[in-house]
């Protein structure tokens, strides 16, 4: 498996290529919560993903990551759309930069899972610490909206196992809601699949690819929301 925190530090653009063949999240996140005109912070923010698809409606938008190379990519993505709502800052997601209060929706796609899965030692206090956190920043009334990974090469649900508790703590200890949906990948061309998928999933996607011939790579992800 390739070595995700070297790509999010040195390999940012070819992540962002890699995850704009997956499709537009914003309808997703609408029918949870519509955010027009809302301060939002996306936690995990990466190379915009969340982002940039949110600020063009958001009152403002602060995207949080631990990698300054994935927000530069993001914050070029909101300069280039004449954008002026927004905020980058580099932090960990257990200490928060922002007041109390301060937010009326909080996003965080495919990030809490690097500090809480099992593999991952204190990674319940981990949880506890971002679950306290992102409390503290929501208004009443905000929402909370979690995306992650349930899977890659798969056309069903069927998450890693040292994400499984993980998952399973959103719902039972911190009272999500949960559902999972298709976010599958719709490359330009097999040898395009065959490099980005080497690039972040390694051998075994790359096997599919090849062998089934295949442009379109199917994914599952989990969203979990938590309305305060």
């Amino acid at each position: 498996m390739p070595n995700h925190t070297n790509i999010y530090n040195h390999e940012a653009e070819q992540y962002h290529l890699l995850i704009s063949k997956q499709p537009n999240l914003a309808p997703i996140i609408e029918e949870i919560k519509a955010f027009n005109g809302l301060d939002i912070v996306d936690v995990g923010a990466g190379t915009g993903r969340l982002t940039t698809v949110l600020a063009p409606h958001a009152k403002s938008i602060i995207a949080l990551d631990a990698s300054d190379a994935m927000l530069q990519v993001t914050a070029a993505k909101l300069e280039k759309a004449g954008l002026a709502n927004w905020t980058t800052k580099v932090a960990d997601h257990r200490k928060l930069p922002l007041e109390d209060q301060s937010a009326d929706l909080i996003v965080a796609g495919w990030t809490i899972c690097y500090l809480a899965s099992t593999n991952v030692q204190n990674w319940r206090q981990n949880l506890q610490e971002v679950m306290a956190e992102m409390k503290r920043v929501l208004r009443p009334n905000g929402t909370i909206i979690i995306f992650e990974t349930m899977g890659t090469g798969t056309e069903t649900p069927d998450p890693p196992a040292f994400l499984k508790e993980y998952y399973s703590s959103l719902v039972r200890q911190y009272g999500f809601s949960h559902k999972w949906i298709r976010t599958d990948y719709e490359f330009d061309s097999v040898h395009q699949a065959e490099e980005l998928t080497r690039f972040f999933f390694g051998e075994e996607i790359v096997n599919q690819v090849l062998e089934q011939n295949r442009i379109c790579v199917p994914e599952c992800a989990g969203i979990w929301w938590l309305h305060r």
